[in-house]
């Protein structure tokens, strides 16, 4: 098995676990999304794992990226760069190993126990099913930063929850409870708090009483051009990213939410 630095994978019975261990807030780059992906093709490659649940330590599930990280922000002022979004690193890589993460070929569980923001929400809605609780929250802050949605979001989200639904969520970037997310489909299953991991492995235990070939069959059945059509979504996101990033607006959205204050934008 792969030794991974920021998460943690276990198997239990015929349902493997991934736990993202970057607590409290999980925030996301290429490498965290990339050891997701293998993860995943591990499980993928075990004919004992029938199922997995993805979840997080700490006070989120993911909190998307971290714009305001002190190192990111030290060599920037070293280097005059000035670009928020370059702790995700090329924003083209981090996409390539997300859309990995859809052509993984076993039902996937989300356990949503606390905030899923931005690329985090992403990475939420790339499992087949999401099981959280009162307290989570679920946002596509992208607007409110100046930015685009990423992750492909802007293909998944509208299939999951309806294109209106989406349309609301993307143009006011609020924040999602978890008894909404439920209500809307965004979640299936809410739960107390404590009790969210409990039964995102409980629900993959009884996908993993199926069988397998059946399961899996099923599922490239249900999920035909998924995969393709966030790699498209993706590409073009980036174009829309990559211009967005170097406006005005950008760099004051990102230094608003970290004063915690309504943005001043001026549409540059």
């Amino acid at each position: 098995m792969t030794k991974y630095t920021d998460i943690g994978v276990e198997r239990h019975g015929h349902v493997g676990l991934i736990e993202i261990r970057r607590p409290p807030l999980n925030f996301f780059d290429i490498s965290l999304i990339n050891q997701i992906a293998d993860a995943l093709e591990e499980f993928d490659n075990d004919i004992e794992i029938r199922a997995s649940v993805l979840a997080a330590q700490g006070k989120a599930f993911c909190a998307g990226a971290n714009f305001n990280d002190p190192a990111r922000q030290a060599q920037e002022a070293r280097e005059a760069k000035g670009d928020p979004a370059d702790s995700l690193g090329p924003i083209n890589s981090l996409y390539l190993h997300a859309v990995r993460i859809f052509r993984n070929k076993k039902p996937i569980v989300a356990a949503v126990h606390g905030a899923a923001i931005g690329g985090g929400l992403g990475l939420a809605v790339s499992a087949d099913f999401r099981v959280t609780c009162p307290e989570a929250r679920f946002a596509a802050n992208f607007t409110k930063l100046g930015f685009h949605p990423g992750f492909g979001l802007t293909t998944t989200l509208p299939e999951l929850v309806g294109k209106n639904n989406a349309e609301l969520i993307f143009y006011t970037s609020r924040r999602v409870t978890g008894e909404e997310a439920t209500r809307m489909g965004l979640a299936n299953v809410c739960v107390p708090q404590d009790q969210v991991r409990a039964e995102a492995m409980k629900l993959a235990a009884e996908i993993a009483e199926c069988s397998p070939l059946g399961l899996v069959s099923t599922r490239a059945t249900m999920r035909a051009g998924l995969a393709d059509r966030v790699l498209a979504a993706t590409n073009h996101e980036l174009v829309e990213q990559t211009r967005l990033r170097a406006t005005e607006d950008f760099k004051e959205g990102v230094k608003a939410t970290s004063e915690r204050r309504v943005a001043n934008f001026k549409g540059r």
